[in-house]
């Protein structure tokens, strides 16, 4: 049955993408839209389904057995990212790319593409431990990674905790989540006209997002892209490493089936799109940084499908 419910999430995922690649290449839509749609998911979708799902599913006990499994994911952070370090001196990866490398090597994009990819596959019920995954993922992404990124422009720009990181971590989607969750330990009932507009709003992410993905495929010149040593280790890092981690750590420790599944496929994800962004504003190597994270999105239709048939037969 997972297997059957795997085959027609990734379907479902495939076409969404699809969508965004055929309105890119009929110039129905352009990269001025693009970044409109990631904005309404990450600043208005998202938040929105973390308030209309969480109130609506779970109650305090539940909510606070899901805590139980937050030191997976920073766990298995820490330890990509002590391998991406050693990587990096190993393989001598230039110093203006060092940080953009580590960061992209251990740290997935848990939320803009792992979490409706999640929810395509897996359906509501993987929201809270996608959330747990994503809360790991962004506070180690806006201390050690943005910090690592500034120090690739010059180590006088770097600042491992700062206001600005600090506010990044309190993002749109997490503070929906944190909103969500005083309501629920207050045990506060939302009005039927509040409800539905949050469902209705959050319905938007999951193919908002996967539009946004395809629109942004369609853009990527494959010629231009090479495959250096590092390029080759932020693929293995990303595809390999980490979920074989997640995979490893959940199976020893017995989890859930399902929190096993969102964990692996979470960490699967490819490199975080804020990479790029960071890196050209701290006057890194931005290129290399735009680059290897659409490389990773790409690669990801093929490892999505092939962690999803190796979850359904386990």
């Amino acid at each position: 049955m997972l297997f059957f419910n795997a085959v027609r999430g990734v379907l479902s995922i495939l076409l969404m993408i699809s969508v965004g690649i055929f309105l890119s290449k009929k110039k129905i839509i352009d990269q001025k839209a693009a970044k409109l749609f990631s904005t309404i998911v990450i600043t208005v979708a998202l938040p929105s389904f973390m308030v209309s799902n969480l109130t609506s599913t779970y109650d305090k006990e539940k909510l606070v057995g899901l805590a139980g499994g937050l030191y997976i994911p920073f766990a298995v952070n820490v330890i990509c990212i002590i391998l991406a370090v050693i990587i990096a001196r190993l393989i001598r990866v230039p110093r203006n790319r060092s940080g953009t490398f580590c960061t992209m090597f251990s740290l997935s994009n848990t939320i803009f593409i792992g979490l409706p990819v999640n929810l395509a596959l897996f359906g509501d019920a993987s929201l809270p431990y996608a959330l747990l995954y994503y809360i790991a993922t962004t506070v180690f992404f806006w201390t050690f990674g943005s910090y690592s990124i500034a120090r690739d422009g010059g180590p006088s720009k770097a600042k491992l905790v700062s206001v600005a990181s600090l506010r990044n971590i309190l993002s749109p989607p997490l503070c929906g989540f944190m909103a969500a969750v005083f309501l629920i330990m207050l045990d506060i009932k939302l009005p039927p006209f509040l409800s539905d507009t949050f469902r209705y709003l959050g319905n938007m992410t999951t193919p908002l997002s996967m539009i946004f993905i395809g629109i942004v495929m369609a853009s990527v010149k494959l010629k231009k892209m090479k495959l250096d040593a590092s390029v080759v280790f932020v693929l293995l890092g990303r595809f390999v490493i980490a979920p074989a981690l997640v995979f490893t750590i959940s199976t020893v420790l017995g989890l859930p089936p399902l929190m096993k599944n969102v964990f692996v496929i979470q960490s699967a994800m490819p490199a975080m799109t804020t990479t790029s962004i960071i890196a050209e504003a701290y006057g890194a190597d931005a290129e290399y940084a735009a680059t290897v994270t659409t490389l990773t999105t790409i690669v990801s239709l093929l490892s999505i499908p092939f962690y999803m048939m190796l979850l359904s037969s386990g």
